[in-house]
């Protein structure tokens, strides 16, 4: 393990922002609230540290990385707080899922690790996700110490190729074993490049994902909507499909918001699991 240096910087976010709602969003699986108040995201091979300072301004300390990929990551370039407002009063529903959600941004996240990740998240609870991801990082990522703090990068693909099928399963894959073996060897060997994938309109770029064993729709749009940034993508899973059930009768409703439909999704979605979890705790 080695020691990197962190780059300080005041930063001022008068938007929505809220750190703690886009922990617990579902579109993130590392990022973590330190005991010491600093918040922590990894992103490929970028590190940062944001501490709140009160009023909208926040000690970033980065390394591997820089403001602006940060700015990119945190989606600093769409006013959330206008959007909002342009969504509002078109479903009481929706109008609840703004308001609860407030501060939540989409993330702009490396692709390799939301194929990943989202590979692995299938029927499984996020905590479970969470240890999974954090098992297979110890496992095999290149580990790094920040001021005082242990971490450990994403794997690559040429360091997941250099596992073992019994070595992923004590990570808690289980059947998911196969699936990121198999992303591992063509990523690695050039026959999946997600860099080039970039460059596809929104179609293709699900169609091509589709291809990859174990990636059925939802893992897909996930990818496109958290890895690639394509806010017309709106992931439907088992909270999702309730949703849809019990509060649009049925009825889809993400076709008709067009670009900003991955956004609502992540409204919808937080509100709906957020809400579910703190009645089943009260009973």
């Amino acid at each position: 393990m080695h020691t990197v240096p962190l780059t300080h910087q005041l930063v001022t976010i008068q938007d929505d922002f809220d750190l703690d709602k886009i922990i617990e969003s579902g579109q993130c699986f590392r990022p973590q609230k330190l005991a010491d108040g600093r918040y922590r995201f990894l992103s490929g091979g970028a590190l940062l540290y944001l501490t709140p300072l009160g009023d909208g301004k926040y000690d970033a300390a980065w390394h591997g990385s820089n403001r602006e990929y940060w700015a990119n990551y945190f989606d600093l370039g769409r006013n959330y707080a206008a959007l909002r407002c342009s969504l509002a009063g078109q479903s009481s529903y929706l109008d609840k899922s703004l308001d609860f959600g407030q501060g939540i941004r989409i993330l702009h996240q490396d692709p390799w690790e939301m194929l990943i990740t989202f590979l692995i998240s299938q029927r499984k609870s996020i905590p479970a996700i969470r240890t999974a991801v954090e098992r297979l990082a110890r496992c095999c990522g290149e580990p790094l110490n920040a001021e005082d703090d242990e971490v450990f990068l994403f794997p690559t693909p040429q360091q997941l190729c250099g596992l073992s099928g019994a070595q992923l399963m004590g990570c808690g894959l289980g059947y998911r074993t196969r699936y990121i073996q198999n992303a591992a060897a063509q990523a690695s060997s050039g026959t999946l490049d997600l860099s080039a994938l970039a460059a596809l309109p929104d179609d293709a770029l699900f169609s091509r994902l589709l291809e990859l064993d174990g990636v059925g729709k939802k893992v897909a749009n996930c990818v496109c909507l958290f890895g690639y940034g394509r806010t017309a993508m709106a992931p439907i899973d088992v909270w999702i499909q309730r949703l849809i059930d019990e509060e649009f009768g049925g009825r889809d409703p993400f076709p008709s918001y067009g670009q900003q439909a991955g956004i609502v999704q992540q409204y919808l979605f937080y509100y709906k699991r957020s809400t579910r979890r703190s009645v089943a705790h009260k009973k």
